[in-house]
């Protein structure tokens, strides 16, 4: 098969793309035959900082295509089925060899390229506001970087829930873009004061729930704006940094932190049903996933790139095809 791999940590130049054996169908395995590979911010955070336990190593956490085989002890799938397959390395391939457990039905009537975007920005998102946030109705959601993946992800489930959701971003025509997925009140975090803005939007009261998709970068700003009791969601590291936090920062606004990794979930049926529950929304077209640029799977370098210093609206694809 032909694949993305690399062998030592670095940034998008040191992968390479060539001819590598084909993965093996092991029992519980599924066996896809890749059509659209979504590229996620930790498939960049691994190629970085994550020392590869083998090499050659291929990247890449998600993928949509078809069914090719199945191991024998395999009983949702068969050969021929449309899937959304996940795995912790491996979808930057032309076949892509994951657990039944990380695999996921396509419904029919929903595009395959949006279809891979669904697991990791969806269920990061659902989880972040209803699993572990316990959103309601009226309450004020501050999503920090709302403009990626995860975060146009927050901003249409929240909102379609009944949330007040305020979304920052780096310039006002990005925020204006996020318009149409639901947001309400949009920040710039380069010019304006987020604390003093969230302040006026809420009456004073302060923000019910935080999703910190930056990092931590404004961390301060962010704790301004949230009201006492209120809860701050860090969600995943693909930044490279993550927020750190003293007990006073805790004990001032009596604030509720937790840390969401939708991964070590997926492999649960909780994940499946609300994965289905959200391709049967993009099917209805009451949910979307922006495409901001498509490249060849050939092209991964270029992809990589584009995802790290682009400042992409949505989700970056490779197309693959043999």
């Amino acid at each position: 098969m032909k694949a993305v791999y690399y062998f030592e940590n670095g940034g998008p130049e040191v992968m390479q793309y060539g001819d590598l054996p084909d993965p093996e169908v092991g029992p519980k395995t599924v066996l896809i035959a890749v059509e659209w590979v979504s590229i996620e911010g930790g498939d960049l955070l691994n190629r970085l900082v994550t020392p590869p336990p083998e090499t050659p190593f291929v990247p890449g956490y998600q993928a949509a295509g078809t069914v090719l085989a199945v191991g024998s002890e395999v009983t949702r799938f068969k050969e021929g089925d449309k899937v959304i397959g996940f795995d912790w390395h491996g979808s930057h391939a032309e076949l892509f060899a994951v657990p039944e457990h990380y695999t996921y039905p396509v419904p029919e009537g929903l595009d395959m390229r949006q279809a891979a975007t669904i697991p990791v920005p969806f269920g990061t998102a659902h989880d972040s506001l209803f699993q572990f946030g316990q959103m309601q109705p009226g309450e004020f959601v501050l999503v920090q970087g709302a403009a990626g993946g995860v975060g146009l992800a927050a901003v249409q489930l929240a909102s379609q829930a009944g949330a007040v959701v305020i979304g920052t971003a780096s310039s006002r025509k990005r925020l204006e873009r996020i318009v149409p997925f639901g947001l309400h009140h949009g920040i710039d975090y380069r010019t304006e004061d987020i604390a003093a803005r969230c302040k006026e939007i809420t009456g004073g009261k302060g923000i019910d729930l935080i999703l910190d998709l930056a990092g931590g970068q404004g961390k301060n700003a962010l704790i301004g704006a949230i009201r006492p009791h209120g809860r701050y969601a860090v969600i995943g590291a693909a930044t490279g940094s993550l927020p750190s936090f003293g007990f006073f920062e805790l004990i001032r606004k009596a604030m509720h932190v937790y840390g969401i990794s939708f991964g070590r979930e997926m492999h649960t049926e909780r994940a499946h049903a609300l994965l289905a529950d959200i391709a049967r929304r993009m099917v209805e077209g009451n949910l979307q996933m922006p495409i901001d640029a498509e490249f060849d799977l050939s092209d991964a370098v270029a992809a990589h790139r584009h995802v790290a210093e682009g400042h992409p609206f949505g989700r970056v694809l490779m197309k693959v095809g043999r």
